[in-house]
């Protein structure tokens, strides 16, 4: 189970502004491109079920890493996402393959894809589809013993801002969080919608 505070910054400015007051603890810059599949009747979506191929690109645009994940019976509650999550990395070039042929993401070696295939019955005749995507630069804190994520994510319908911070400890961290913006005059909401489900509405929160 991945727990997760999850705040939106509410515009440009405050995200900036955020990533300045931060830039005293910054670890590093993550350039990432999500992919989504499901399968063509969305049996995965049926069952609140998300598949995402993640890449992280250089800044030569080359893949150097993905991730699978399988995500499933996600609820975000005040600020709080809860989901069931299933990671596994695979070589850049079949994830490079499958972004560019959706069909090709069944007959790779993987846990994550057996899972899709006995679980959800996905494989044979009903292979996977590509949902399309979006992109997100991830920009990586250090703060207060804390690894914050500050992310904002490039749709094709328009840009969102977000921090996110995991924890087995939730809702101290949110109260710490939610005081150091105040402090800093930085205007937020909590997330009430995860960036799969903006990108699928096609339109901003």
């Amino acid at each position: 189970m991945e727990v997760e505070v999850k705040l939106r910054l509410l515009d440009a400015a405050n995200h900036s502004l955020l990533k300045e007051i931060l830039s005293p603890f910054h670890l590093k810059k993550l350039n990432q491109k999500n992919v989504f599949y499901d399968s063509a009747n969305g049996v995965l979506a049926s069952q609140r079920a998300v598949l995402r191929l993640r890449s992280f690109i250089d800044n030569n645009d080359e893949i150097t890493l993905c991730v699978l994940s399988l995500k499933a019976k996600a609820v975000l509650i005040n600020g709080v996402s809860r989901v069931e999550e299933d990671e596994e990395e695979i070589e850049p070039l079949i994830g490079k393959q499958c972004v560019e042929e959706a069909s090709k993401l069944g007959s790779i070696e993987s846990r994550v894809i057996k899972r899709c295939k006995d679980e959800f019955g996905i494989g044979g005749e009903v292979g996977f589809v590509c949902l399309g995507g979006f992109e997100n630069v991830r920009e990586v804190y250090d703060w207060r013993g804390l690894k914050l994520e500050v992310d904002e994510s490039k749709f094709s319908f328009g840009v969102c801002y977000e921090v996110e911070c995991e924890s087995d400890d939730p809702e101290r961290v949110k109260r710490e969080l939610e005081g150091f913006l105040k402090e800093n005059g930085i205007d937020y909401k909590y997330s009430e919608m995860s960036k799969f489900a903006i990108f699928r509405a096609g339109k901003l929160p």
